[in-house]
C-alpha cells in the first residue's frame, strides 16, 4: 500500500527549531519528486518547498527561504523539512506529498499524507 505519513510536528517557542520527516512506505521515492505543503489556520494550502529527483531543491516559499531546507535520503526512504528561526505565521498542520515519478516540482501532487501539527507559540 502506498502511503506517506509524516512526523516531527509539535509545539515550539518563536525562534526555535523542529526538523519534520516524510517517510513512504509500499514505494521508492528515489524516482519521485517531493514536496512540502502547509495549511495555516483559516487559509488554504499552500507550497513550502518542494525536491526534485536529482536531490536539488527546486523551489522555497518566499517566506521561508534562508529558514527552511529539504533534503531527501533515498536510502531510507525518507524527506526531511528542516525549520528554523521558526515564527508564529508558520503554524500550520505540514504535510508531504509526492508527484508522479519523474515528473517535477511543477506537476500536479497525487499522494498525500496525513499531515503533522507545528504550533509557534509562545
Amino acid at each position: 500500500q502506498v502511503q506517506l505519513v509524516e512526523s516531527g510536528g509539535g509545539l515550539v517557542q518563536p525562534g526555535g527549531s523542529l526538523r519534520l520527516s516524510c517517510a513512504a512506505t509500499g514505494f521508492t521515492f528515489d524516482y519521485y519528486p517531493v514536496g512540502w505543503f502547509r495549511q495555516r489556520p483559516g487559509k488554504g494550502r499552500e507550497g513550502v518547498a518542494c525536491i526534485s529527483t536529482s536531490d536539488v531543491p527546486t523551489f522555497y516559499t518566499d517566506s521561508v527561504k534562508g529558514r527552511f531546507t529539504i533534503s531527501r535520503d533515498n536510502t531510507n526512504n525518507m524527506v526531511y523539512l528542516q525549520m528554523n528561526s521558526l515564527k508564529p505565521e508558520d503554524t500550520a498542520v505540514y504535510s508531504c506529498a509526492t508527484a508522479p515519478p519523474y515528473s517535477d516540482c511543477s506537476t500536479d501532487f497525487h499522494t498525500w499524507g496525513e499531515g503533522t501539527l507545528v504550533t509557534v507559540s509562545s
